[in-house]
């Protein structure tokens, strides 16, 4: 899998549960560092990934170094609205590479001295940030997997859809 959304510490259970979702739908694997602020038992984690949990390849990882000496530090971008450049401008096209994007938790990101050690891979969306702080996580989420899917071709991906039952006439 070319594709990770890694989740540092997240705390709402919609948040990751609609991730999931967005991951099972595009083949991507979900990593989740260490303490999550629920239960994966949640029952609104649960409703917000629907019936799909069983289609996402989830890692959980102890913290945050346990991550790094799993997957190293290649091909890992921060999102952030601290990031210089934005989530477009690098090349993601090479389809047999893995890129992780790392996500902070929701009430205070990611770490600033981890995010200071990593500045050029830190990446932003642009957005009117003088009436709000940050966008939802999952909106982000899927916005840089996209992002991704696009300059790999969609490679792996349905383009048209074919059940004849749900036919548009």
């Amino acid at each position: 899998m070319p594709n990770h959304i890694v989740l540092f510490e997240p705390q709402i259970p919609a948040n990751t549960g609609n991730i999931a979702r967005t991951c099972a739908g595009t083949n991507t694997h979900l990593h989740l560092i260490e303490p999550l602020g629920f239960s994966t038992d949640d029952k609104h984690l649960k409703r917000a990934g629907l019936d799909y949990w069983n289609d996402v390849n989830i890692t959980y990882h102890a913290d945050l170094s346990a991550f790094l000496a799993t997957v190293g530090n290649d091909h890992l971008y921060l999102i952030t609205k601290f990031g210089n450049r934005t989530y477009s401008e690098p090349d993601y096209s090479a389809t047999k590479e893995n890129y992780y994007f790392m996500f902070g938790k929701e009430t205070t990101g990611l770490p600033e001295s981890f995010m200071r050690e990593n500045e050029e891979k830190c990446l932003r969306i642009p957005m009117d940030d003088t009436h709000i702080r940050s966008l939802n996580l999952s909106n982000t989420a899927a916005i840089l997997v996209y992002e991704a899917l696009r300059q790999q071709n969609f490679i792996n991906m349905e383009l048209t859809h074919h059940y004849e039952n749900d036919k548009l006439d």
